[in-house]
């Protein structure tokens, strides 16, 4: 019996010593300041946007070519096709420019009551993308392809040789978009912004404002040059900030 009250006195007295040192190590840090407080921050995303005259242009011209036999499908779509490359040579267009976007040949299948009865003919569609280094040269170039057979425009974009100016602009609009954004919120929440504590940014690709097309089967002599209108094209872009909360 006196063994084990011994014991228990043991056992107490250890405990107490470990409160003890642990109650003068948090004192300790406490008189010391180690434990920081949590920094309160505030997170916000800006946008900015800028415009600019372009002053290039990108078409998509097309040949859709259908016949009763393969072998004249494919001859008579190269034959336009080659028409049309050299109207581009001719116009100052360099090779590199000129770049085939899509080619595709498939048979259309001829239908009746009873639904398949075989194949009516083939379709043989080739498209190139022309960059257009002189906008002003537009309308003349439109002309001449489908004056040459071009029979689809698929569309006319209109872009920017260089866009770092924009694109620094647009930075320039979203960081004040943000800083704006997160002082709202700091007022509204009785509290100051501090310093910026993070950035990140997500740039958006050229956005046209506007875009030229016509559907296929045009015929060439009856389409005179168009009327095109290059507008403008914008650069977004978009930051997201941290401010420290004071």
């Amino acid at each position: 019996m006196l063994t084990r009250r011994i014991r228990s006195l043991s056992i107490i007295s250890v405990l107490v010593a470990v409160s003890v040192f642990l109650s003068a190590c948090a004192q300790g840090g406490a008189l010391s300041g180690a434990p920081a407080a949590e920094t309160k921050v505030i997170t916000v995303v800006g946008q900015g946007e800028a415009m600019g005259v372009p002053d290039q242009a990108r078409v998509n011209v097309g040949v859709d070519v259908f016949e009763p036999e393969v072998s004249q499908a494919v001859q008579k779509n190269e034959a336009s096709i080659q028409a049309i490359m050299e109207v581009l040579v001719g116009l100052g267009i360099a090779q590199e420019d000129i770049q085939t976007s899509n080619y595709s040949l498939y048979a259309e299948q001829k239908y009746g009551d009873q639904g398949a009865e075989g194949i009516s003919g083939y379709r043989v569609s080739n498209q190139v993308s022309v960059t257009i280094r002189d906008i002003e040269r537009v309308s003349e170039v439109l002309e001449a392809v489908t004056k040459a057979g071009a029979n689809n425009i698929y569309g006319v974009e209109f872009i920017l040789s260089e866009t770092g100016t924009l694109e620094s602009q647009a930075r320039a609009n979203a960081l004040k978009n943000a800083q704006n954004r997160a002082a709202e919120l700091a007022k509204m929440s009785g509290v100051n912004l501090g310093e910026i504590l993070a950035i990140s940014e997500v740039i958006s690709p050229l956005t046209p404002v506007y875009r030229y097309g016509m559907g296929g089967g045009a015929e060439a002599a009856a389409v005179p040059a168009p009327s095109i209108s290059p507008g403008q094209v914008s650069v977004s872009t978009q930051v997201q900030v941290t401010y420290e909360l004071k």
